[in-house]
């Protein structure tokens, strides 16, 4: 079924939730008014440049360090068709189908701007592949983010040209079946078009757009975990009064305090030990809205940074079809989205790390106040003793990922490449982080719900008790030992498909 909503591609417009959505197949992708004008008007820079002689990178010169080779006007065309071949040298695990998508989406969006120079029926193809859902088999590995993601995009050009290996509406076969059976014709590559076609960031940002929407569902589940924890270790809400947060006024702070704050009311588990001689809790529960709101304004800065970069011209050299000028430069460096993914990978594994003490003080029979590991029969059984320990693994794998890939740098291309951002490993770590952290919470999760079973008959506040109703509506969970492995990973995909962020809804709270 064709998805309704329609999404312009116009260079100027896109958003990292649009693409989302068109790599989910949740909206559709069309082309813009005045793109085709727009491409024709800087194609036709490039065909004067070429009839006048001038020499201009990438046009009629070799590539790096071969840029001062000179290729004569008839061969310009293989030159474009060896770069592509020569540029496919990704190798290693299999971009996902989504990933793809946005890929092909964020290129095309780059070519509409007009700064390519490419003609208009390579950006149609391009958008054709989207639309028949030919997506070329992309190896995640290869990559270091300048100039651009060469190998990535090169095999995304090398299915326009008819080769290599594609998935076809599910099945994996060659590019050149694939085009026939949608009666598209391969592109034969004219001056600059593949070129034009592999210098950017766009794997780098599909990978950060998706990794953006997953990272987001995750810190809003944890606020849900969080909350469950604290009324479960009888934890106080008045660490969330907002005067406390408004005089230090981090925006992610105030957003994660003013959830917990309305998560935790009305629970009769707190009237219960409201009385008691407490002053305050550890700092994993009392500091939650500061760990879980760097988060947050870790993942606005990189929304910012998309935002910019997916509507940008990534291309070398560009084309300034108003000025009717080629001109060379370093758009293609992955430098901004580089530092912006390893700030939230950072503050990931942070949350994380805290997210995980949590789990540890749910389980410890020092400091919980409930039976050791919350195991039905302690000694007998070790209850959640183990899944503690998988979120320590877990948490303790996140620290190494977290490792700056940013400040690395490595020499490429006869050292005329001679400074690289590393961005595309910059996104598949950050998108690992996520991953782990889904797991994580999914624990503290699975911990909450068991925890808050030993405080019955008294209940939680409204909002958790839809919580606890919505996961053993989805989920049994045993009141024996059981291995804790399936049930996590079944709890993990609640958490990214947002069901927590529902539950709490439903019970009164929209956790923003």
């Amino acid at each position: 079924m064709t998805p309704r909503e329609v999404v312009e591609v116009d260079g100027r417009t896109l958003t990292p939730a649009a693409v989302c959505r068109v790599a989910r197949g949740q909206a559709r992708a069309r082309l813009g008014s005045g793109v085709v004008r727009d491409l024709s008007r800087s194609r036709r820079v490039v065909d004067d440049a070429l009839t006048e002689q001038s020499t201009f990178y990438g046009v009629n010169t070799g590539f790096g360090q071969l840029a001062k080779v000179r290729i004569p006007l008839d061969k310009v065309e293989a030159l474009q068709l060896n770069l592509v071949r020569s540029h496919a040298a990704g190798v290693g695990p299999r971009a996902e189908a989504e990933t793809v998508r946005a890929l092909l989406l964020l290129r095309a969006n780059v070519l509409a701007r007009g700064h390519s120079g490419v003609r208009p029926l390579v950006l149609k193809r391009l958008m054709s592949l989207l639309t028949h859902d030919i997506l070329p088999v992309v190896p995640e590995q290869g990559s270091v983010g300048a100039s651009g993601d060469l190998a990535p995009l090169a095999q995304v050009a090398l299915a326009l040209i008819g080769e290599g290996r594609v998935i076809h509406r599910g099945r994996r076969t060659t590019a050149s079946r694939a085009l026939a059976k949608e009666s598209l014709e391969p592109v034969r590559l004219q001056a600059k078009e593949g070129l034009a076609l592999i210098n950017g960031t766009q794997f780098t940002s599909a990978i950060a757009c998706l990794t953006l929407e997953r990272a987001r569902t995750a810190i809003l589940s944890a606020d849900v975990t969080a909350a469950l924890s604290i009324d479960a270790l009888k934890g106080s809400w008045h660490a969330f009064d907002a005067r406390i947060h408004e005089a230090r006024p981090h925006a992610g702070q105030l957003l994660s305090a003013k959830n917990l704050f309305r998560l935790l009311q009305d629970s009769e588990v707190w009237r219960s030990h409201e009385t008691c001689d407490a002053v305050q809790d550890a700092y994993s529960m009392r500091c939650a809205p500061h760990v879980h709101g760097t988060a947050r304004d870790a993942l606005a800065q990189l929304e910012r940074i998309l935002a910019i970069e997916i509507n940008a011209s990534t291309d070398n050299p560009m084309v300034f079809a108003d000025d009717g000028e080629i001109v060379s430069g370093g758009n293609f460096h992955g430098a901004p989205l580089a530092a912006g993914l390893d700030y939230l990978t950072l503050a990931l594994t942070s949350l994380a790390s805290i997210v995980e003490r949590r789990c540890d003080r749910l389980v410890n029979p020092l400091v919980s106040g409930l039976p050791a590991f919350l195991a039905g029969d302690p000694g007998l059984e070790s209850g959640l003793m183990l899944a503690q320990v998988t979120a320590a693994a877990l948490v303790s794998e996140c620290k190494t990922l977290a490792h700056p890939g940013s400040v690395d740098s490595i020499p490429t291309s006869g050292c005329q490449e001679d400074h690289v951002s590393m961005s595309t490993w910059c996104a598949r770590k950050a998108r690992e982080v996520v991953g782990k952290l889904e797991t994580v919470i999914a624990i503290e999760l699975l911990a909450g719900v068991i925890a808050l079973r030993h405080h019955r008959p008294l209940r939680t506040s409204p909002a958790l008790e839809s919580v606890l109703s919505g996961v053993q509506k989805q989920v049994r969970i045993p009141r024996r030992d059981a291995p804790p492995g399936p049930l996590t990973e079944r709890l993990a995909e609640l958490v990214r498909d947002g069901s927590l962020l529902r539950w709490a809804e439903r019970g009164g709270v929209k956790v923003r």
